[in-house]
Formats: C-alpha cells, structure tokens, sequence
C-alpha cells in the first residue's frame, strides 16, 4: 500500500497541475465561443426586428433549392416527410428523395400518394455513384416538384450524391428524411447566399431534439420537453453544441462541421470536391472540411457560415444502446476525419481552419474523453490511498465540472433571451435541471463511449453503424425520448 501511495503520489505531482491547467483551458474556450455566440445572437436578433418589404424581396430573389432526402426504410413516415418539405415557405425549391434500396414499402408510398411515373432518365455522372441506380421517377401531373431516385443500396454518403446528379437548383439542402424543419427554415438558411452570393459557399442551422414535442403533418406545433432524462440531457447538451458552439465558431470564420441532417450548399463546389466521400462515418464532418482545404489551395475567397435561427428537429436516441452506437460511431467518425486532413493542422495556408479549430479538435474532443476518465481515475485513486487532499479533489471537480455547468446555465439563459423557444416555466426548470444532471455520470459513460469509438478506429474494426430505433413521430405529443 506504501508503494502504491507513493507511485500515485509521484504520478499526480507530475499531472496535478497539468490537469487542472487543461480542464481551466478547455471550459475557458468553451465560454470565448459563449461570448463570440452572444454577440452573434444580438446582431441576429437586431436584425431580426428591422426585417421588413425588403427582406421579403430578398426572399422572391433567393436562387434555388433543391433538398435531398436520402432514405432507407422511411415508410411509416416517408409520405408526410416529403409533403412537408414540398409546403417549406420558398419562391423555388425542389424536393429530391433517394431511396437507398429499402426493403420496406418506402417507394410504393411513395409512388401512391404522388402518382409517380418512372422516366426514361439518365443522370449525369458528376459526382461519384458505384451503386447501380434503377430508375428516376416524377409526379404524373407535372406540377409538383418531386423527384424520387431509386438505388441500390449502398450507404447514405452516396445516396447523397445520388441526389446532387439528380438535382436542378444551384443550392442543395441535405436533410434526414426523419428530420422536420421549421416552415421558414430554407428561407432563413438561405439568407446569407442572397446577401454574399459570391463568397458563400454553405450554410448550417440549429438541430433540435423533437422528443416531447407535438408533432402534426409534419410539423413541430408545441415545443415540449421529454419525459426521460435521458432525452432531456441531450436537449440541453445539442443546445450547448449547435446553437452557441457553432455559432461562436461561425463568428471566428472557422466552422469546420455542418450537421448532415441540415446542410445547405452550392452545388457546384459540391461537385468541385466531388461530393461526399464514400465509406466515412463523419461524412458531414469530413465534406465541410475538405471543402475548406480545396478552397483554401485554390486561393478562393469564401464563407461557410452557420445560421442559428433556422431548426431541424430529430429524434434522439431513447434507450443507453442506441446512444451508445451514436457516440462510439460519431467519435470514430471525428478520429477518421482529423487524421484525414492531419496536414491541414497548424498550417496559416488554411487560415483559422488549420491554426484554430482543428488542433481545437484534436485536443479538446478528440482527446477529452483520455483525459477525463484519466483525470477522474488518478484523482479518485489518489484520495483513496491519501496521495492528494480533499482540497486538490475540491478543485478538481470545480475546475472540470462546477465550470461546465456554469457554462451550460449561460448557454440556456441566452437561449431563453434571445429565442424563448420553450414556453412553459417547468420546461425550463427540467432544462436547467438538466444541464447540471449532464455533468452526473451522463458526461462519464459518454467519455468512455466515445473511447470505445476511438479505439474502434485506431484498431481499424469494420465499422458498423447500427440501427436507430426510433420510435417516430405523433400528432399526440406524447414523449418519444
């Protein structure tokens, strides 16, 4: 036991302070995004107020949109999906659905409720495709602006290219066929195409979680917390990430992940960079910032931007399985994509890309979860033979915890400011109650999840992606989280 103190003792004079200096530098630039994210939301809110006729003129001169959809097995909600993104409020967009060989009645829904007609299309081959596709099919009557692909299946990353080739519009919006978006989200998501149309080259809004909201025809009509904690810890931790992390990031110049079920891009840099690259699981992830390292070695001026007011909500994962399949797969995709533009880190030829955000990267999420159970397991041991003091755990957990909970309050006080998108006092206190509950083992078996993904990848196991068992969407408002 003397031995084992000492040893301890030895090891957590070499890290003590160290550890404390990393958590103090991690949540401290965590709050610079905070602040960069407040003052973002202000001059967005300000903004706001002062929409008027002009506005409305930029809307009707908006380019095109076309938004794909990539499905596999959707058909218990595959029909309202689309009907609800043919009704988004924009002067001209198009809905294209890929359907990604589902072995459910996805196309015969489909084909029922839009009288679809197969043409004799072929389409062009501007992105790669290495799946064979079967047949291209549109609404009988002309009218609506519905195209369905029909694929071998092959993965989403393709189907998404899939949908480039058979897309019209210069814009191309990537939505989850489970996604719901806010009537105005294209609109809004849009903007910053109609006020740089020469240097934006993407955009990215805000996803939600939808469980405990009223969902009716495809839309969110109440906003409502979960039943579970486990669904309301994701609500306040996707509110942390998207609606200030982002956003604060957007404010440097240096948003370097758009979320694959919201994205909106030109779709001729997509076919620049060629798409999205097949076999990544962090497709999203890996496309925005291959197209940062094109742009950046042709000399281009450009823009990538994130817009916090437009939403797309999803239903997160309800059960500790299928949560845990998303982070392990969500960290190994983050391993594959840094690794992949390793070369761009620390190079001022990539800007604030390569000199800011990826070695943000590198140290503060994809090394995190080491540190933390690390941090966690020498300290615990350390108090447990005497090798450190209550004051040193004290500190410990202030630094690394009271912090992070400090920031997530401000996350939700700024939210609650600037958007009031929950309505009801209790909705709130369950949120707040949430934020600091994340902190309480949520945090810890998330780490250790996302090690799992780490090694995963480091190891280089097939990857697997897993099933989401989702358990969809009702017009009762019931809790699906």
């Amino acid at each position: 036991m003397h031995d084992l103190r000492e040893l301890l003792a030895a090891v957590l004079r070499t890290v003590e302070e160290p550890l404390i200096g990393y958590f103090l530098l991690i949540n401290s630039s965590y709050l610079l995004l905070v602040l960069l994210a407040a003052v973002s939301l202000v001059g967005h809110m300000r903004r706001t107020r002062h929409r008027g006729a002009a506005e409305s003129l930029r809307g009707r001169l908006a380019p095109g949109v076309s938004v794909i959809m990539p499905a596999y097995n959707e058909a218990a909600g595959i029909v309202a999906a689309v009907q609800a993104m043919l009704a988004l409020r924009y002067p001209r967009h198009e809905v294209v659905v890929v359907d990604d060989g589902s072995t459910d009645d996805t196309f015969g829904r489909l084909a029922a409720a839009f009288d679809l007609v197969e043409l004799d299309r072929v389409l062009p081959a501007e992105v790669p495709v290495t799946a064979p596709v079967h047949a291209v099919a549109v609404p009988r009557d002309g009218r609506t602006r519905l195209v369905v692909v029909r694929k071998e299946n092959s993965g989403k990353t393709e189907a998404v290219n899939a949908g480039i080739n058979a897309s019209a519009e210069p814009l191309v919006a990537v939505v989850d066929a489970d996604s719901l978006l806010d009537p105005d989200a294209l609109l809004t998501v849009a903007k910053p195409f109609t006020d740089d149309p020469t240097r934006v080259v993407a955009t990215g809004g805000v996803i939600r979680p939808a469980n405990g909201c009223t969902v009716v025809a495809g839309r969110v009509v109440r906003i409502g917390m979960p039943a579970r904690w486990l669904a309301r810890i994701q609500v306040a931790e996707y509110l942390r990430a998207f609606l200030l992390g982002r956003a604060g990031w957007s404010r440097l110049g240096a948003v370097v992940l758009i979320s694959g079920a919201f994205g909106l891009f030109r779709r001729d840099v997509l076919v620049e960079v060629g798409g999205m690259r097949a076999g990544t699981l962090g497709e999203d992830f890996d496309l925005v910032v291959r197209m940062h390292k094109h742009l950046r070695d042709q000399r281009r001026d450009y823009r990538i931007v994130f817009v916090a007011e437009p939403i797309a909500w999803t239903e997160v994962p309800s059960t500790a399985a299928v949560l845990r399949r998303q982070r392990r797969r969500w960290h190994r995709g983050l391993w594959e994509t840094l690794w992949t533009y390793r070369g761009m880190v620390g190079r001022r030829r990539y800007g604030r890309v390569g000199t800011v955000a990826l070695p943000w990267y590198w140290l503060f999420e994809l090394l995190a979860p080491v540190l933390e159970l690390g941090g966690l397991v020498l300290v615990t041991a350390g108090l447990a033979v005497g090798a450190v003091g209550p004051g040193y755990v004290g500190l410990f957990l202030a630094v690394a915890y009271g912090y992070a909970i400090v920031l997530s309050l401000a996350v939700l006080v700024i939210e609650e400011l600037s958007f009031h998108k929950y309505p009801r006092w209790q909705d709130l206190a369950v949120l707040l109650a949430a934020a600091v509950l994340e902190n309480v083992g949520y945090r810890q078996i998330t780490a250790w999840w996302r090690l799992e993904g780490a090694w995963q990848a480091v190891t280089r196991r097939t990857p697997v992606w897993g099933a989401m068992a989702r358990q969809g969407f009702t017009n009762s408002g019931v809790d699906h989280g």
